[in-house]
């Protein structure tokens, strides 16, 4: 009887994927005479029954499934669907949960839980769920036809909830920010962008060396940096040394992002060997570029000015770096947050933003930017002319002297180990 009805249920399968459903039908009806608590014909006869508006019949033919297969959620998620027609809400919200209590990160139930929420008027805590679901669904691209309409009708709820509670908050909690200070405020502002799902939290996440427990702070303030006054009073004559060697050596500026054939270039490949972002390296990998300091003796006395931070085969870096027109560096990681990154910006046309984590900023010439690059950043220039800004790399100044030669030792200790390669 086993092969019978084996035969039947494949034969059953192939006239439904052919939409010939009368026999369908039929062959589900033989199967479960031979087989009367066979779960896919008590489940496939309970479909048949609804598409036919027999929605008692269909209920009972999904109990029966249901107990025949306590397990598989889509006999209980279907069973909801008639319940919905029927009109019983009810009994439709209970199934739902109890769908859920067996799989409860099935897609299709909870996107049928919000659907139920959403119906109800309570698009809150239907976006909720529905955010649950996004999180759970594959990729995009990987998205099954038959979820696909209501995943994306998930996400322009999602999307709409975030925008009503990012501005009930920013309304609500305005009085208390204006009580905080400058760089406290910014925190709070993050914060409710956290809260209310517009971003995730951003952490520092170093490509080679990661130092824990350093807080992840986006920008830097002054006051650890004494030298940053006769740097910016520098300005005007690290300019014109830019400008000079624009004009003289322009070979000397080389694309910045430079990977080799085979190697995987992840978000960089419209960026890889291109001129739309090039550099004139003055420190480079930790080692002095003789040649091009000497042609910029103001920028090189201002460099020496400033105690860099020197982690052998990784900085101090130092360039001039161009951005051309109507370009975008991608977000991205740096490489140690035992250092952070120093702007001077040279020359800066408008319609030029740079952003860390959550915050963004607009380069004003002379005004340096001090940051921790380990946080994800992004650059751009959407005017029509270079933006050109004077780089290189200072310690982090949470880290005590005896933490700097910490630093030193474990990439000299990387370096060694590796060097057999």
């Amino acid at each position: 009887m086993t092969d019978q009805v084996n035969a039947l249920v494949q034969s059953a399968g192939q006239a439904a994927n052919a939409g010939r459903w009368q026999e369908a039908e039929r062959l589900w009806s033989q199967v479960r005479t031979l087989d009367p608590e066979n779960p896919q014909a008590l489940y496939s006869l309970g479909v048949h029954a609804f598409q036919r508006g027999d929605l008692g019949g269909a209920l009972e033919l999904l109990r029966a499934a249901h107990l025949a297969s306590p397990m598989d959620p889509l006999i209980l998620m279907t069973a909801s669907v008639v319940q919905r027609e029927q009109g019983d809400t009810d009994s439709e919200w209970l199934t739902i949960n109890d769908c859920l209590a067996v799989e409860p990160y099935y897609l299709p139930g909870l996107l049928t839980k919000a659907g139920f929420l959403e119906r109800r008027g309570q698009t809150r805590a239907a976006a909720n769920v529905y955010r649950d679901a996004l999180k759970i669904a594959p990729p995009e691209t990987h998205w099954p036809d038959a979820l696909r309409p209501q995943l994306e009708h998930a996400r322009g709820c999602v999307g709409a909830y975030v925008e009503a509670f990012s501005a009930y908050l920013e309304a609500t909690l305005a009085g208390p920010r204006a009580a905080l200070e400058v760089a406290a405020s910014g925190r709070w502002a993050e914060a409710a962008a956290v809260m209310a799902g517009r971003v995730q939290v951003y952490r520092s996440e170093s490509n080679q060396l990661a130092v824990p427990r350093l807080p992840a702070i986006p920008f830097f303030g002054r006051a650890d940096f004494p030298w940053v006054a006769d740097l910016e009073a520098a300005t005007s004559a690290i300019r014109d040394e830019l400008r000079a060697v624009q004009q003289t050596s322009q070979d000397g500026f080389s694309p910045y992002i430079a990977y080799n054939r085979g190697e995987p270039v992840n978000q960089w490949g419209d960026l890889n060997h291109s001129d739309r972002w090039s550099t004139f390296a003055l420190w480079r990998g930790g080692e002095r570029v003789a040649e091009n300091l000497a042609q910029c003796p103001r920028t090189a006395a201002a460099l020496e000015a400033v105690d860099m931070a020197r982690i052998g085969g990784l900085c101090p870096n130092a360039m001039f770096s161009v951005l051309a027109p109507h370009t975008q560096i991608p977000p991205h990681h740096g490489e140690t947050n035992a250092r952070l990154v120093v702007h001077l910006p040279l020359i800066v046309p408008p319609n030029c933003t740079y952003r860390v984590g959550f915050e963004h900023r607009v380069w004003t010439e002379g005004e340096v930017l001090i940051f921790d690059d380990t946080i994800e950043h992004e650059a751009r220039n959407d005017s029509d002319q270079p933006r050109t800004v004077l780089i290189f790399d200072v310690w982090n100044p949470l880290l005590s002297r005896a933490e700097q030669d910490m630093v030193q030792a474990m990439t000299k200790a990387a370096r060694d180990f590796n060097s057999e390669a």
